[in-house]
């Protein structure tokens, strides 16, 4: 542990940086879980509001430095993969 003032508040802005990090990403997780399932079922308003939701988190944490450009461009890309994928099926 820090001794400096300065030093031991910066390890507690780290943590509470890094909770809020860890809550925000598992946000998106849920979200594009979310998505998939609904795909499978047959209410496209629905999915197209959930894919919306999804897309506008990972460009939220990319402005806030929680995701790289490209990770949030990845996850975008796979979702929408796996929805065409689960369209062609259906």
């Amino acid at each position: 542990m820090a001794n400096i003032k300065s030093s031991k508040k910066r390890i507690l802005v780290a943590e509470k940086n890094a909770e809020r990090n860890v809550a925000f990403k598992s946000s998106i997780k849920t979200a594009l879980k979310k998505a998939l399932e609904l795909a499978k079922g047959t209410d496209k308003e629905a999915l197209a509001t959930a894919v919306s939701k999804v897309y506008q988190l990972c460009d939220k944490a990319v402005v806030k430095g929680i995701l790289h450009k490209n990770t949030a461009a990845r996850k975008k890309s796979r979702l929408t993969i796996a929805l065409n994928k689960l369209a062609e099926k259906a």
